[in-house]
């Protein structure tokens, strides 16, 4: 791509600049010649700050999970830096409309997909330039970069590339070095879409950027990326839909800027594009979630990618450089600082308007339930800094999320009151409202969310106010142990318990679990109860220390009891209460998989359930032997029917009959489901042979209606079913597509019933209705002595689906 250099140029012969070092001189090489490692990056920005102290502070904000530095440069001019403190709390005195700030805060986020790689060798320029030819831009702007949101990722893809790269580089795109493997640099270490993960806040990357995010709420915000080679840059204003609660002014302030950036392209004759694809719905993105937070959200494309490297043909037979790459969001950069530097005032008075009182329909959100997913959600609103109150005993009317119709229930001092009168109120609209409005049904993500849902809490969105006192309280006692009782029972219904049982496996702690409801000292039990007997563990040295760890721990409530038997039900000793075993679970990962699906197991073995699991990847699964293992699931992935040949699927299966149990996972269902043991079988419907003769731009629309963007769905729940203990007669599932199966004859845990495949949040097509109508959505099927698990929606899906993830316990631990 050629290119002609305006006003920046990346060395100048300026006197007054000549002792800071341009990023060309410090690293030893012409930036965009080299992919610069992270550690060198790092040692730049250390540089920049020992060299302009009282221009620049340069703060390590956390670390990742192979432990590189997440950092933040916080730049503005001497005066500003003399009192940035009091600059930031006049900033934030205008969440509640006072305050009289008189500077701008622009936040500039690069690299969050580690394979997109050019933005952070972009932002050591963009540094560099203003502290040097643009300075006079910090007179009134505090501008904070984060050169790397994702380190991990960023340097597995360039030490990826500096192994297999040509020398010099070849442009030749079949060459290898613009072919990354199966485990690409897009993901951090657990394989998590980063950029997916700002209202979720499952990665540890998230956690502790959002920290230093909440102290700032900055007026502008850029999240950098790239897209394919063979797209011109892509930049403001976004593609509709917008959600509803973007505002006249962030909408308008997105196309100055982009109006900004067009000026420069248009001198350099650079191709770029707006208004397409990239919208502002889904709240988990670097645009939306600021968006959603006062600020001015956006995401700048250059084309490139991982497929780049240092230099590409493109389809026209252009070459695409790094160099070119760089100078694009180089330019973009410092145009956005740029326009803020312009609009001081206009910034700060919008930033107060938008923190005002906004007059949203639904004036409070109570939820009610497991007081464990409850705590779960508390937990995620404390870091989003989101206010909330413990409820009173009343009866709140409004819109009731289980019925999706106007209904009332009874809140307590345990149910949780959300109210929408508070400075995140435009965050809590969009995190908890039933339903998004859609101003097209053409996204590019989920279109339903709604926390409540996912979380798997009764729900009322009211509108009237609602109060709250205080916050929930608990004050139980977990430490208390009856050192000589017969044995000790704990329930069986969240997260929580899960992890409290894998400590106890973990520690050697024999644990069994009841198959039928019972009732013992007046107490009534569910399935799925717990029951760590004294003899069973007779010969674990410190038994009762370890248990007392454990439910202290996890703050779980275990109740002590002198006999093993009961009132109603099953007695301890039946053949109606199984042993959990301690097991040896394997997971499949490569080119079968997707790396994000695998990713989300891997993070829930390590991160989340605290238990162990061994990697089996595709390109020794042959040579494996499978007795080693009590548990082999293989993850959601397109690869299937080419993995699953005869050889490997009858080792699956004569393993699965010597008494192994396999979870199947969406993708992977397809590569077992033509096989005539697998009970497993795709939903035959009847395809339309009528061809309608329409334009081409009306049919590329019209596939939308085979489509399903990520809505929810109401399902019933066979609680009887060992796989869904602990659930309710009812699940709201997270589709993510029209895949379909039948019922399993014996083994319909969970499934969508007659008339239940309209969804309660979310879009889905007229035609992908029609599909998943009347099918499975969780099943289990005896196999010989083995199980078999079919999981055809997520329930791990990006971390976030709360009130999945014990579906994934029960496929684990209580499926016998």
């Amino acid at each position: 791509m050629k290119t002609k250099l305006h006003f920046l140029l990346l060395v100048l012969p300026c006197i007054a600049i000549a002792q800071l070092k341009s990023p060309s001189e410090f690293l030893g090489y012409e930036l965009g010649t080299q992919f610069t490692r992270h550690h060198q990056v790092v040692d730049y920005y250390e540089y920049l700050a020992q060299a302009e102290p009282q221009r620049m502070n340069l703060m390590e904000y956390g670390k990742t999970n192979e432990r590189r530095s997440l950092l933040l440069a916080t730049i503005s001019s001497k005066s500003n830096m003399d009192n940035l403190e009091q600059i930031r709390l006049e900033h934030l005195k205008g969440m509640k409309g006072e305050g009289a700030p008189n500077k701008a805060i622009v936040w500039l986020s690069y690299n969050v997909h580690g394979n997109e790689s050019v933005s952070t060798e972009a932002s050591m320029q963009t540094i560099f330039d203003l502290l040097t030819v643009k300075s006079d831009y910090l007179e009134d702007i505090v501008v904070l970069i984060d050169p790397c949101i994702n380190p991990d990722g960023r340097d597995r893809y360039v030490n990826w590339y500096n192994q297999y790269k040509n020398s010099p580089f070849q442009v030749d795109p079949n060459s290898k070095e613009h072919h990354e493997g199966w485990w690409s640099g897009r993901s951090n270490h657990y394989m998590f879409d980063l950029n997916r993960d700002w209202a979720w806040l499952t990665q540890v990357e998230s956690q502790q950027r959002l920290v230093q995010f909440n102290k700032w709420l900055p007026h502008v915000h850029v999240d950098f990326h790239e897209q394919g080679v063979d797209n011109p840059y892509y930049f403001a204003p976004a593609a509709e839909p917008f959600h509803e609660v973007v505002t006249n002014f962030q909408r308008e302030f997105q196309r100055t800027i982009g109006k900004n950036h067009a000026k420069y392209f248009d001198e350099n004759g650079w191709f770029y594009f707006t208004k397409e694809v990239f919208d502002l719905l889904y709240p988990s993105y670097g645009d939306t979630y600021p968006t959603y937070n006062g600020g001015v959200g956006m995401t700048y494309e250059q084309g490139g990618s991982g497929q780049a490297g240092l230099g590409i043909v493109t389809a026209i037979g252009d070459t695409l450089t790094l160099r070119d790459r760089i100078l694009h969001h180089h330019t973009t950069g410092l145009s956005t600082v740029e326009v803020a530097s312009k609009n001081i005032t206009r910034l700060n008075d919008e930033f107060k308007n938008f923190y005002a009182d906004k007059g949203y329909t639904y004036k409070s959100y109570i939820l009610n339930g497991n007081p464990d997913k409850i705590e779960a959600l508390s937990n995620l609103l404390d870091k989003h800094e989101i206010k909330y109150n413990a409820g009173v005993n009343t009866t709140v009317k409004g819109y009731n999320y289980k019925t999706a119709k106007t209904g009332s229930f009874k809140s307590s001092g345990n149910s949780l009151v959300i109210p929408s009168n508070q400075p995140k109120s435009t965050l809590v609209k969009v995190l908890f409202e039933p339903i998004a409005k859609l101003s097209d049904s053409v996204t590019y993500d989920i279109t339903a969310w709604s926390l409540p849902y996912a979380y798997g809490l009764d729900a009322i969105a009211s509108e009237t106010t609602v109060n709250g006192v205080g916050v929930v309280q608990d004050n139980t006692d977990y430490s208390a142990i009856a050192p000589n009782s017969y044995a000790y029972l704990a329930d069986w219904n969240s997260m929580k318990d899960a992890k409290f049982l894998a400590e106890l496996l973990r520690e050697k702690i024999r644990v069994r679990f009841a198959h039928k409801p019972f009732t013992l000292d007046g107490n009534a039990y569910e399935r799925g109860t717990l029951i760590i007997t004294k003899s069973d563990n007779k010969n674990v040295k410190d038994f009762n220390v370890i248990l007392k760890k454990a439910a202290v721990t996890h703050k779980k409530k275990i109740t002590a009891t002198n006999t093993g038997f009961v009132e109603s039900g099953k007695d301890f000793g039946s053949s109606y209460v199984d042993v959990i075993q301690n097991l040896n679970i394997a997971v499949l990962s490569g080119n079968p998989t997707s790396t994000l699906r695998f990713g989300e197991i891997w993070n829930f073995f390590e991160q989340q359930l605290n238990y162990p699991v061994s990697i089996l990847d595709e390109s020794y699964f042959h040579k494996v032997d499978l007795s080693k293992y009590d548990i082999l699931i293989l993850p959601d992935g397109r690869g299937y029917n080419s993995f699953l040949n005869k050889h490997i699927k009858q080792k699956i299966k004569d393993w699965v009959k010597a008494g192994g149990k396999l979870i199947a996972m969406a993708g992977a269902i397809d590569g077992l489901s033509s096989d005539k043991d697998y009970a497993i079988k795709e939903k035959e419907t009847k395809k339309d042979s009528t061809i309608n003769l329409e334009s081409f731009e009306v049919s590329e629309r019209e596939q939308i209606k085979s489509a399903i963007t990520g809505a929810i769905f109401k399902a019933t729940v066979d609680n009887t079913n060992p796989l869904a203990y602990g659930y309710s007669d009812t699940y709201f599932t997270l589709k993510l597509g029209d895949r379909s199966y039948n019922y399993l004859e014996n083994g319909s845990a969970v499934y969508l019933s007659e008339g239940a495949n309209e969804p309660v949040s979310g879009f889905a097509g007229s035609e992908a209705k029609k599909k998943i109508a009347e099918t499975l959505v969780y099943g289990t099927q005896r196999m010989g002595k083995g199980q078999v698990i079919y999981m055809i929606d997520n329930p791990l899906f990006r971390g976030f689906w709360e009130n999945g993830k014990l579906f994934f316990a029960n496929a684990l631990f209580m499926v016998h």
